[in-house]
């Protein structure tokens, strides 16, 4: 039972949510490119560790903040798992995302070292910033990039593909704090959101998330009918989340990076 809970307790630190999307995200981006089986595994191996240890890393860094409001979702609070499994746990999944990484080859593996590194410096530093979102923007706008650059011969994502990322990347960091924010205050992290304030940062959020989703679109030139259906869908819910009370804004802003997500997959 006690291994059962502490497994649990590591799935739930390790921000399954996020950590699931991002390597399906790349997953879905390898196959488009027309990766074989073995480097679509690779790829997708390498990405799935490397969030492993941004979310633990993330969980092991803000323990005291976490433990200081008392976040009964997090299971270092809780005490579903120790701080000693889930160091552990980091230390295993870093090593093989470095072996990994490097097996897409030197410039796909260093690129995707970088971008991991963003993370962990987001987790460690740059949260508590008004640079908070410039990991988002870097990692995101160039994980295409990690796809494409394991290819043989490697090739670079196209322009709108990279800028379309970035702006996701900044979208979805002024959506992912913003039900945070009180907390964070409160502990003293005072990333881009919090000194935006929520309904400036919903705005930005909504603004940035919707430009994506034109990028997605119009970038890679003429849109076929399904692409121009995805845009008014962006419209429409780009409205609600100017416009609705309450979750609905919020609710809103993470359908419009839903969308975004799946148009960059079929666009690209």
């Amino acid at each position: 039972m006690a291994v059962v809970t502490a497994t649990a307790g590591l799935v739930r630190a390790c921000h399954p949510e996020p950590t699931l999307a991002v390597t399906a995200l790349a997953g879905l981006l390898a196959l488009r490119l027309g990766h074989d089986a073995g480097a679509l595994v690779l790829v997708v191996a390498a990405v799935f560790t490397g969030q492993l240890t941004v979310g633990w890393s993330n969980d092991l860094v803000d323990a005291g903040r976490d433990r200081a409001v008392g976040r009964a979702d997090k299971p270092l609070v809780t005490g579903r798992v120790s701080a000693r499994v889930v160091g552990v746990a980091l230390v295993v999944a870093a090593v093989a995302c470095v072996v990994l990484s490097l097996a897409l080859g030197l410039a796909a593996g260093s690129l995707h070292l970088v971008l991991v590194g963003c993370g962990v410096a987001y987790n460690v530093v740059l949260k508590r910033t008004s640079l908070s979102w410039l990991p988002y923007a870097v990692a995101f706008g160039l994980l295409p990039a990690v796809a494409s650059l394991a290819l043989d011969p490697p090739v670079w994502p196209p322009w709108w593909m990279v800028a379309a990322g970035a702006l996701l990347g900044v979208g979805a960091h002024l959506v992912n704090v913003l039900p945070d924010l009180d907390d964070d205050a409160a502990t003293g992290v005072r990333g881009l959101p919090h000194r935006l304030g929520p309904a400036r940062a919903r705005l930005i959020a909504v603004i940035v998330l919707a430009a994506a989703s034109v990028l997605v679109v119009l970038g890679p030139g003429r849109p076929p009918v399904w692409a121009w259906a995805g845009l008014g869908v962006v419209g429409v819910l780009v409205v609600t989340a100017l416009r609705g009370g309450g979750s609905t804004p919020f609710r809103a802003a993470m359908a419009i990076a839903l969308v975004d997500v799946v148009l960059l997959v079929l666009r690209s």
